[in-house]
């Protein structure tokens, strides 16, 4: 594929230090691309596949281990198969949106036949005041991570959306400009090489002594 002169000079003639410079911007470059996918995979790709959900943690009501500001995601669990030491997204109130997320500490069955939880937070020295029926669980806790419960929190209803797409397409459109800026630059140090080499060497104009024509049979007169 042919290339500019100038683009294969620039290439040539970058120095060590800006070569070192440039590897190291690509390199850089590329683990913020790969970060940004996995924040986006973790927080809302792969709960919305599993059938999870994402919730923020806004009280520290779940210290050490879960501080304000954490991610939590839940997935929906059998109430026969939620045990003692689980955590729990539940309904304070059920079909009310509000919810809280703490660790059953008991499990006793109520009188409908169905089990009834004693929850508490990590951090609170007492019990919460009501037990949590099964209808009030929207899940036990999968994973967490750290502080990207406060951007789950501003990414809310259609700006979420919005915004999903925006990302999608950014990190899409610089991931194909750094694949085609790296294949321009092997390109135009190849293309380089071989112009090199198809440069045919100057002639020597260096002058020589002329010596006198020599007769067939060998003897100078």
């Amino acid at each position: 594929m042919p290339s500019s002169p100038d683009t294969a000079a620039d290439a040539h003639t970058r120095t060590p230090g800006e070569r070192a410079l440039h590897v190291l911007w690509q390199s850089v470059s590329w683990l913020l691309l790969i970060a940004a996918f996995a924040v986006l995979c973790l927080t809302i790709l792969v709960p919305k596949i599993a059938g999870g959900r994402p919730y923020s943690v806004l009280t520290s009501s779940m210290r050490p281990d879960y501080p304000p500001g954490s991610l939590v995601v839940v997935k929906p669990k059998p109430a026969s198969e939620i045990t003692v030491g689980d955590v729990i997204t539940y309904q304070i109130r059920s079909g009310q949106p509000g919810v809280v997320t703490h660790r059953v500490t008991a499990i006793e069955d109520g009188p409908d036949g169905q089990p009834r939880f004693t929850t508490r937070g990590d951090a609170n020295g007492v019990a919460d005041d009501d037990e949590v029926r099964p209808v009030q669980v929207r899940g036990a806790l999968w994973y967490s991570i750290p502080y990207l419960g406060y951007v789950n929190t501003w990414f809310s209803g259609a700006r979420r959306t919005t915004i999903i797409f925006i990302l999608a397409g950014l990190l899409f459109a610089y991931g194909l400009w750094q694949f085609y800026a790296g294949w321009r630059d092997d390109d135009s140090e190849e293309d380089g090489s071989q112009d090199e080499a198809d440069v045919p060497a100057a002639a020597d104009d260096t002058p020589t002594d002329a010596f006198p024509a020599v007769p067939p049979n060998g003897v100078r007169r």
